[in-house]
């Protein structure tokens, strides 16, 4: 080699070029796969959105919200388009609250207490398992269980005699949110860094202070995302409210009685030949998956404000 061809060769080994190998060609391959998959599971939630929105907002208007559904008409009537379903989102927020105000608490409490006073503990393990088998009980069945303990069982005592009503709705959801509430807030609680538990402590703060002053204020955005999560679930349940509130085309403020919600109505009416029924049904679908996802983007927002 010459004197002149020894810096041609040192630039060429000192230039960058790429190599391709197999694993390149691997990585390349699979980041597409994995792309092409996400597209395709965004396709049917793409196209929900856009069925449910095309055939529910040519009817939606505030009459849906304050009036009562409405017989049937035929599409020539000039009352087609009369009526809506208020009192079925009046019975939503009814159900769905009663839930809320059993589940909570005890879903909390209990997260509290196997994270932080009984963690690692027998007792904590098999309070994990059996709620993850609380989780995979499908919905239908929740809906058979609250039917026999409330309808058949405990509204007699109520009302004299076995009845459909709001207060046997709430409790099946409550129960099919409780396992969400206590898994999600149970991690959260057990996410604080355990700095913040020994600093506590070393202040001279006892456990019961701890948790309630510096362990749940810390986990209180994680908590509340559970807690949306769990709610938007319940909202879109149907089976356990058609074996517990059953449904009414009436205002309904009584607890203990029938009441129409959000997701029954979607069934009632979808299944009728009616077609203002069917229209109205399409409405509610719209307002029902609205409700949910703005139940899930507000969980989002929380999680990003933590």
């Amino acid at each position: 080699m010459t004197s002149q061809d020894l810096p041609i060769s040192l630039a060429k080994g000192r230039s960058l070029q790429r190599t391709v190998t197999s694993k390149t060609i691997f990585s390349n391959v699979m980041t597409g796969l994995v792309f092409a998959c996400a597209l395709l599971a965004l396709i049917p939630l793409v196209a929900l959105l856009f069925y449910v929105i095309t055939k529910g907002a040519p009817r939606l208007s505030l009459q849906l919200f304050t009036q009562l559904p409405p017989p049937p008409f035929p599409r020539d009537s000039p009352q087609f388009y009369s009526g809506g379903f208020g009192n079925a989102v009046l019975g939503t927020f009814m159900t769905v609250g009663i839930a809320s105000l059993m589940s909570i608490p005890f879903g909390i409490l209990s997260a509290i207490y196997l994270s932080e006073f009984a963690r690692d503990t027998k007792l904590a393990k098999a309070v994990n398992f059996f709620t993850n088998v609380l989780s995979g009980v499908p919905s239908i069945i929740m809906g058979v269980f609250a039917y026999g303990l409330i309808v058949v069982t405990l509204t007699p005592l109520v009302k004299g005699s076995p009845s459909y009503s709001a207060m046997a709705a709430g409790f099946a959801l409550a129960v099919l949110m409780l396992p969400t509430i206590v898994r999600t807030s149970a991690e959260a609680l057990e996410s604080v860094p355990n700095n913040l538990r020994q600093a506590s402590t070393g202040l001279g703060a006892s456990n019961y202070q701890t948790v309630l002053r510096v362990i749940l204020p810390a986990a209180i955005p994680a908590i509340l995302t559970g807690i949306i999560l769990a709610i938007a679930r319940a909202a879109g349940e149907t089976a356990p409210i058609i074996f517990t509130a059953l449904f009414s085309n009436f205002w309904n403020l009584d607890s203990w009685r029938p009441t129409a919600t959000l997701s029954v109505l979607v069934y009632n009416f979808a299944i009728t030949p009616f077609a203002n029924w069917q229209e109205l049904a399409w409405a509610a679908a719209l307002v029902l998956v609205s409700l949910v996802l703005m139940a899930n983007i507000l969980a989002r927002w929380v999680t990003r404000k933590r």
